[in-house]
C-alpha cells in the first residue's frame, strides 16, 4: 500500500482520547476504526473523534484498510489482542507492557516475524523532544562518560483520580509494570541494554478505594507489590538505582544520569516536553538545556510504526525494545521473591536518534 497508513484503536478507554487527539493531527496516519468489549462506549469515542467505523474485535479486523492495530486493552488481553491483530494480517502497535509475560511476549514477536509484520510498543515518551533533547547530551559527551543513574517515581497510587483503577493493582500492573516501563525505557534509550537487576518488593495495604467517579468509596484487593526498589546493571557499565511506589504521601519524579565529568536531569520520562537541566563540574549551579523537537505526545510510536510500515526502517519504540525492558521487570519481579540477581537473555540496540527535521505534523508518505 501507499499513502497514510490505516489504523484502528482497541480499547475505547481512558487513554484512547488522548491518542485520538495526537493521531488526528498526524497526516501520515488516518484512523478508520475503534473496538471495545463495549460496542456502544466504542460507537460513542467514534462519534466524538469522527472515527468512521466502531464495534467489536472482530469487526475492526476485518477492515482492509486498517494495516495497524493500536492495542489499548488492559495490561490482562495485551497479547491476546496483539495475537489476533497479528493472525488477521495486521501490523501492532501496543500499550505497555508488552505482555503480562516473558513467554507471551516472546511469541507475539515471533508470530509477527513469521507473518513479514512489524510490532511497536509503547512507552514512545523518549521520542518526544524533552527526552532525545536529553539523550542528545548524554551522546554529546558533555557530562562525560555515564556512570550512573538514580530514579524515583513515587506517589499515593492512581486510585485517587482514576475512575476505575482496580486493573492497576492486578497482576501485570502496580508501579513497577504501569510506571516503570516510562523509566526503563529512557534509561535504555540513552545507556543501551541492560545486563542484570535485583529488587525488593512490598505492599502498604492489602485493600483500596476509589477516589472517583461512579464506583467512589468501592474497595478493591491490591494484588502486588506497590512499593519496588531494583538495582539495574547496564550491559555498557552504568549501575542504576530505582524506586518505583503507589504508597508514598509524598509524590515525585526524579531521573538522572550522572557521568564524570558532569549530572543531567532529565525530564518527567511519562511526558514529551522537558525541562532538561544540567550540572558541569566545577559549575556553581544548574543549567537549563535547550528542548529542541516537536513535543506532540502519546501517538509518536504509531506514527514512527506507521512510517517504518512504508519505508522498510525498523521502528524505534519497537517491540524488541518492548520485551527488553518487560524482561527486565520481571526478572526484577522475579528477585524481589528470590532475593538475588538475574541476566537478562534479551539485548536491544539503543533506537536510532530522530532526524532534527523530523516533524510528526508533516506529511511524508505518498
Amino acid at each position: 500500500m501507499t499513502g497514510p497508513v490505516g489504523v484502528a484503536l482497541v480499547g475505547a478507554g481512558v487513554i484512547s482520547k488522548q491518542y485520538l487527539e495526537n493521531l488526528s493531527t498526524f497526516p501520515d496516519v488516518r484512523v478508520l476504526g475503534i473496538a471495545d468489549l463495549d460496542t456502544a462506549r466504542a460507537a460513542a469515542v467514534a462519534a466524538e473523534h469522527g472515527v468512521p467505523a466502531s464495534g467489536d474485535l472482530d469487526t475492526i479486523l476485518a477492515l482492509p484498510e486498517v494495516e495497524i492495530v493500536v492495542n489499548l486493552t488492559i495490561p490482562a488481553a495485551h497479547a491476546e489482542v496483539a495475537m489476533a491483530a497479528i493472525t488477521a494480517g495486521k501490523h501492532v502497535y501496543g500499550e505497555k507492557p508488552l505482555a503480562m509475560t516473558t513467554a507471551d511476549g516472546a511469541k507475539t514477536l515471533a508470530m509477527a516475524a513469521e507473518g513479514g509484520l512489524l510490532v511497536g510498543s509503547a512507552p514512545d515518551t523518549f521520542l518526544g523532544s524533552g527526552l532525545q533533547s536529553a539523550i542528545q547530551v548524554v551522546e554529546s559527551g558533555a557530562i562525560g562518560e555515564p556512570v550512573a543513574a538514580a530514579l524515583i517515581t513515587r506517589g499515593p497510587g492512581p486510585e485517587r483520580w482514576h475512575p476505575s483503577p482496580a486493573f492497576l493493582y492486578q497482576q501485570g500492573a502496580g508501579p513497577l509494570f504501569d510506571i516503570g516501563p516510562y523509566h526503563l525505557t529512557a534509561l535504555v534509550a540513552a545507556l543501551g541494554p541492560i545486563a542484570q537487576v535485583a529488587g525488593l518488593g512490598r505492599r502498604a495495604q492489602p485493600w483500596r478505594t476509589v477516589g472517583s467517579g461512579p464506583l467512589k468509596d468501592t474497595r478493591f484487593e491490591v494484588e502486588v507489590d506497590t512499593h519496588v526498589i531494583a538495582l539495574l546493571d547496564f550491559a555498557a557499565g552504568p549501575s542504576a538505582s530505582a524506586t518505583f511506589s503507589f504508597d508514598s504521601a509524598a509524590p515525585l519524579v526524579s531521573l538522572e544520569i550522572t557521568g564524570t565529568e558532569g549530572v543531567l536531569k532529565l525530564p518527567d520520562p511519562n511526558t514529551f516536553g522537558g525541562p532538561v537541566r544540567a550540572y558541569a563540574r566545577g559549575s556553581a549551579d544548574w543549567h537549563e538545556v535547550p528542548v529542541k523537537g516537536h513535543v506532540a505526545g502519546r501517538g509518536l510510536g504509531v506514527l514512527d510504526l506507521a512510517r517504518a510500515v512504508r519505508t522498510g526502517q525498523p521502528p524505534r519504540a519497537s517491540g524488541a525494545l518492548g520485551m527488553h525492558v518487560l524482561e527486565a521487570m520481571s526478572a526484577i519481579l522475579d528477585s524481589t521473591e528470590h532475593v538475588d540477581f538475574r541476566t537478562l537473555t534479551s539485548t536491544v540496540d539503543r533506537p536510532a536518534a530522530l532526524p532534527a527535521d523530523w516533524n510528526p505534523c508533516e506529511r511524508t508518505l505518498s
